[in-house]
């Protein structure tokens, strides 16, 4: 492969070449320029800055008594000392597993659950955390013997111990990218050097031709891929200047995201379909005053099902403080390939199909909309599916779609037909971290198993779901993305927290046949009126969309449905708290209030750290 380095390589190139550019840190009180927030306000790392640090950090990791290929857990909320510390490990040949924080006081048990599996799998050595966290983890080292020290960050911040140099090469793991688990428990994904540098190039050359002048704006959480990856390995090998929020600053105020796009002239952001569903919700026409989106070149989407009529109404929305519907980008990716999969083309927009639901539901074949005669119902808006394309596969890489049964990967479907999308090329990881049968599960002959559903039309991949999560009703089989999206659209319920599943009896008549359950977030959960005017409208929306009866429909206060760290539902988990009857259990007390209330206590949260660590910790400023 051309050109490829390690990042420890990266590092030091970015330091010669660029030195004055590199890393702005946005702080929890928000942006420069709106209330009590100042110029100086903003952390900056230069990338020299950022080689010196990595240096420092290093050093303090294997003053810790950590050695080569030793793994280090990382739970980290400041953006800053993520950044610094994952460097820091990577120089000094040490494998950084990030971990998501905890996010508030609701479900702490279930974090910590979390917690103990990624560190026991990973056989980390050390943890680091800030000394908030550190008070929470004592059952985590109790648990895991492999776990010799959880250490505070603030006296990593203040070591001074010299980096050993380490010879790093392409062959050798980078880090852990433990799986975000909306399917299942998180598995270890394993990234050499060498996958990393191959889907880098595919990221920035290819899909989006990086160039001179740009400028990256995230509050991608770092923890997992599309942040880590996408905003910080990325653009420290192409030398981007980035600028970061905290994912709490944005969920708290979506202006805040706008508002560092306009004030850095970024050009690159990428986001999830809700994150511009819930710009579109919160975001005030007043709050627009100043705002200028005409830098925006690439409005990247992916991570969950990317709705068309979402992109459509952000673009109409914005248009008029310069925001362009071509610079959406589509695309497709998971932790297994590193990252990217699939970009759509650049200054393209989204690209949509129309397409006969009920052929694509019972038969798995495509049926463009102006292929079918009016007589078949398809003048019905309702029966007709709008998929967005997520383009075509990178150089050097293959995307195929197979029967599910297929175990050799050796008879690819036709165009138009649904089936399992598999992948291969450069940038797929070699398996899971010390799991062979999962690694064994995961592929079959050459191709890794993704396992979604799509189908390829002129060559563009289409996502329709997940093999595991598609429900069966007489033979037929419906996707619980549609049942979600037509949940969605009656009033009062919440935007992004509808979960669609199949459970089954455990005996009895109906112990055969698989029923259609659908768990929905509301702020009326107590009001039962309201309730079962919301409920019957559900069953009505979805029976009238796809013909589908649903046998049952659970109201539930905001903020219960279980979800990744990223924020992506957890259908399975939520059919298993349904037929053990534990689901309404999940619901917050009082106390904590609603998912906005947990994130408001969160947002408290890390602004403590924040202010630990500058004011607390008195750390030097590294220009």
């Amino acid at each position: 492969m051309a050109n490829a380095r390690t990042i420890a390589q990266a590092i030091e190139d970015a330091a010669k070449t660029a030195p004055t550019r590199g890393f702005r840190f946005v702080p929890e009180s928000g942006v420069p320029g709106t209330r009590g927030v100042t110029e100086t306000s903003e952390a900056s790392f230069s990338f020299t800055a950022i080689e010196r640090a990595s240096a420092r950090y290093g050093g303090a990791l294997q003053a810790l008594g950590l050695r080569k290929g030793d793994r280090v857990a990382l739970i980290l909320p400041a953006n800053e000392d993520f950044v610094l510390c994952f460097f820091g490990a990577i120089v000094a040949g040490i494998i950084p597993v990030p971990i998501y924080p905890p996010l508030g006081p609701g479900q702490l048990q279930t974090y910590l659950d979390n917690t103990r599996h990624i560190v026991e799998k990973s056989g980390a050595r050390a943890l680091i955390t800030p000394a908030k966290i550190k008070r929470l983890l004592g059952t985590v080292q109790s648990a895991c013997p492999a776990l010799e020290q959880v250490v505070a960050v603030e006296a990593i911040r203040e070591s001074m111990e010299a980096l050993r140099p380490e010879k790093i090469t392409l062959d050798d793991i980078a880090f852990l990218q433990f799986t975000s688990g909306s399917t299942s428990r998180p598995k270890g994904v394993s990234l050499t050097h060498a996958n990393l540098a191959a889907n880098l190039a595919c990221i920035m050359d290819d899909g989006l031709a990086a160039r001179e002048g740009d400028v990256g704006v995230s509050w991608l959480p770092l923890y997992h891929d599309m942040g880590l990856i996408g905003f910080v390995i990325a653009p420290l090998y192409y030398r981007v200047p980035t600028v970061y929020l905290s994912p709490l600053l944005f969920l708290k105020r979506p202006i805040t995201w706008f508002q560092t796009i306009t004030r850095h002239k970024g050009t690159i952001a990428y986001a999830p379909n809700f994150a511009y569903a819930l710009c579109l919700k919160r975001i005030r026409e007043k709050d627009l005053e100043g705002i200028d989106l005409s830098s925006w070149r690439v409005a990247g989407c992916g991570a969950e099902p990317i709705r068309p009529e979402t992109l459509e109404t952000f673009a109409s929305t914005y248009a008029g403080v310069g925001f362009k519907k071509s610079a959406f980008v589509p695309s497709y990716g998971m932790a297994e390939s590193s990252l990217a999969i699939a970009f759509s083309n650049l200054d393209q927009g989204p690209k949509v199909l129309a397409l006969d639901g009920p052929t694509l539901w019972s038969e798995g074949v495509v049926k463009l909309a102006d292929d079918i005669p009016p007589r078949s119902g398809l003048d019905n808006p309702d029966t007709v599916v709008r998929l967005v394309s997520c383009g075509r596969a990178f150089p050097e890489h293959q995307i195929r779609i197979f029967d599910p049964d297929d175990v050799t990967s050796e008879h690819p479907l036709e165009e138009r037909k649904v089936g399992e999308i598999r992948i291969s090329g450069p940038s797929v990881m070699h398996g899971y971290w010390e799991d062979v049968e999962r690694t064994r599960e995961a592929f079959a002959g050459p191709f890794l198993r993704t396992g979604d559903l799509g189908f390829l039309h002129d060559n563009e991949l289409y996502i329709c779901g997940r093999i595991k999560e598609v429900v069966i009703v007489n033979g037929r089989n419906y996707y619980p993305q549609d049942m979600e999206w037509e949940a969605s659209q009656v009033p009062g319920v919440r935007k992004g927290s509808v979960i669609a599943f199949g459970s089954r009896h455990p005996s009895g008549i109906e112990a055969d046949r698989e029923r259609v359950v659908i768990a929905f977030e509301t702020q009326d959960a107590h009001d039962m009126a309201q309730t079962q005017r919301i409920s019957k409208e559900i069953r009505k929306s979805v029976q009238d969309g796809l013909g589908l009866t649903i046998d049952d429909v659970v109201a539930l206060p905001a903020g219960t449905l279980p979800k990744t760290s990223s924020g992506k539902l957890q259908r399975a988990k939520t059919r298993t708290l349904y037929e053990a009857g534990e689901l309404t259990d999940q619901a917050p007390t009082k106390r904590e209030g609603s998912r906005l209330e947990l994130a408001k206590h969160a947002a408290r949260s890390q602004l403590s750290y924040f202010k630990l660590a500058v004011l607390g910790g008195r750390r030097k400023r590294e220009e």
